[in-house]
């Protein structure tokens, strides 16, 4: 299954997985709102996920641009800033990188920012939405 949706609220992720399933396409919901509370020690964002089977990407994708415009809560989907990506974390270190608990401990020490990832296209952005400062190309290898 891939992401169609992200969303900081559960009760969203809910609302467009009840729209989809209307409309005759499975859907699922993937919530790790807790682990990020626990771990990250921060209010859960980008938690959410509402899930689809890859050959439906495109009709549900489809489906949530119509729905977008007419209901604010498929229009507060989280997505990319730079390629309209639903594939976000937050934040930005995914599990697969870090083990959790040494990824907590760098956020609770400020080593590192909590920022907005896209899976896609790896753009980092801040709560805000603006984009964070990238560093210069001597600097990633010093």
């Amino acid at each position: 299954m891939v992401t169609i949706a992200t969303f900081n609220e559960p009760a969203q992720a809910k609302h467009l997985k009840t729209r989809l399933e209307d409309a005759g396409v499975k859907a699922d919901i993937h919530n790790d709102g807790r682990l990020q509370k626990a771990v990250f020690r921060s209010e859960p964002q980008a938690n959410a996920k509402v899930l689809v089977n890859e050959e439906d990407f495109e009709a549900a994708n489809k489906l949530m641009l119509e729905w977008e415009a007419s209901d604010p809560e498929i229009g507060s989907a989280i997505r990319c800033p730079q390629c309209k990506s639903p594939r976000i974390e937050y934040p930005q270190m995914t599990r697969k990188f870090m083990t959790p608990w040494l990824a907590s401990i760098l956020f609770a020490l400020k080593i590192f920012p909590k920022e907005f990832y896209c899976q896609d296209c790896h753009f980092t952005w801040g709560k805000d939405g603006d984009p964070l400062p990238q560093p210069a190309a001597w600097e990633t290898f010093s």
